[in-house]
């Protein structure tokens, strides 16, 4: 016979499974978005984004220019912004290569949306004489 005690137990029981397999079963990771090229003024750039954690406060961005024909001199964070979902942000900072040369890599951040965008894109303005390249992602 099945007491209101067992009944108690049972159920307690089941509850303390279920939160053991939620917590053990594993994340599923948003898969790594692929890399943007654009090819324009002798200058090619390519944009990266790091993956995106909804917790950090800000989005990364990896940026590697090469060319063969000009100095790399331009600004980034003055050159550079994100669109998410039609709103713009102006990057907080660039950590890699100073201006010059012909190979320059590093990261762009931006602030993170505080809602998560279905679109973003990366506009570079002017990068080797060109106009404005646009680096897209759809997130949904």
């Amino acid at each position: 016979m099945i007491t209101r005690r067992n009944r108690r137990f049972a159920t307690g029981l089941a509850l303390l499974l279920m939160t053991m397999m939620a917590t053990m079963a594993p994340t599923v990771a948003a898969p790594p978005l692929e890399p943007r090229k654009s090819n324009a003024a002798g200058v090619q750039v390519v944009v990266t984004p790091k993956p995106i954690d909804q917790a950090a406060t800000s989005w990364e961005f990896e940026v590697v220019m090469d060319t063969h024909t000009k100095p790399l001199s331009d600004d980034l964070v003055r050159a550079s912004e994100l669109i998410a979902d039609g709103r713009s942000y102006a990057p907080l900072g660039w950590q890699g290569d100073k201006p010059g040369g012909h190979h320059r890599k590093g990261i762009l951040q931006f602030p993170r949306p505080a809602v998560s965008p279905k679109v973003v894109e990366v506009r570079i303005n002017g990068i080797g004489g060109a106009g404005t390249r646009t680096f897209r992602w759809d997130l949904k």
